[in-house]
């Protein structure tokens, strides 16, 4: 397949032959590596006491602008039209929440370790789907939410000595991200994807705005300034290129490849921090991998029956 232009405007597929999946299962894996990236050099800076806000807030709006000179340009003021604008802000707003969440775990949690809990999100979203939304959830389902979550509790370890308040920060970060999830998956019937993704970093950005106010920009290094740049580039090519690939193949089918994010991840720890999960940690990130891709893998074989 190929991307064409729709009557409306909107990228829409085409016929490509077959490289089209091997085409989306690559752009996806660079993507993980992005995003594992950008929460290496995410924790390298505000392990450098550069002030979280700051350093979140820089990433939305260099985002919001890289996104904005990409987007409007190619598909002109249509883009902006929506009549959900209080949805859109609010999952701006959760997005920006999680965010929040996400760099305030750096400052104590291994690259590695907090990529995996984040990465039980999914699961998270089919448990709720099922509990509220009175969604059908099949027994191994479930049997995948709860090993999810149990593979978390390994990571986490209440009660033991090494246990750390600090490590149930991700969590926050999961929470806010399966509403942004349930909340996409709503827009996304009527929205188009780069009018989401537009709001979203524009919403992120005014919800941090006032944050500033408390931030001393005094003795600031220029590296983190040069480093922040790179990675607000990152996270809008990361997200771009994300959503040029679930353009080619639906997002189920991709999702197994995501959790490469934990292995790009362990290894920026290791690199820059020389940190390596215990044995034990290990243990439930495995746990949470085997889950979220058999999770995965059963949506694909469900949607490919139907």
């Amino acid at each position: 397949m190929s991307l064409a232009s729709g009557s409306d405007g909107r990228l829409r597929p085409g016929l490509q032959g077959g490289a089209t999946p091997l085409v989306a299962i690559a752009l996806v894996v660079l993507v993980t590596a992005i995003f594992a990236s950008i929460d290496t050099a995410s924790q390298i800076v505000v392990l450098s006491g550069v002030p979280v806000l700051l350093a979140l807030w820089v990433r939305y709006v260099l985002q919001a602008l890289a996104t904005t000179l990409v987007v409007v340009p190619l598909r002109g003021g249509s883009v902006l039209r929506t009549g959900r604008l209080g949805l859109h802000a609010l999952r701006g707003v959760l997005l920006a929440s999680g965010s929040l969440f996400l760099f305030m775990s750096l400052q104590h949690v291994s690259v590695g370790e907090m990529t995996a809990i984040m990465m039980i999100a999914p699961l998270v979203v089919t448990g709720l789907a099922g509990v509220w939304l009175r969604e059908h959830v099949s027994p191994l389902r479930w049997l995948l939410v709860v090993g999810g979550f149990a593979g978390t509790l390994v990571i986490i370890r209440p009660g033991a000595d090494s246990f750390s308040p600090a490590l149930l920060l991700p969590l926050g970060q999961v929470a806010c991200n399966a509403g942004f999830q349930l909340l996409t998956s709503r827009l996304a019937r009527t929205e188009d994807p780069m009018t989401l993704h537009l709001y979203t970093g524009w919403a992120g950005t005014v919800f941090l705005l006032p944050a500033l106010a408390f931030v001393d920009f005094a003795g600031v290094p220029a590296w983190v300034w040069w480093t922040l740049l790179g990675i607000g580039i990152g996270a809008a090519i990361g997200h771009f290129l994300l959503i040029l690939a679930y353009q080619r193949v639906p997002a189920s089918q991709l999702m197994p490849y995501m959790y490469g994010q934990i292995g790009f991840a362990m290894l920026g720890g290791w690199l820059t921090q020389g940190r390596v999960p215990d044995g034990w940690s290990l243990a439930g990130i495995g746990l949470i991998a085997a889950c979220g891709l058999g999770s995965a893998l059963l949506t694909m074989r469900e949607r490919g029956a139907g």
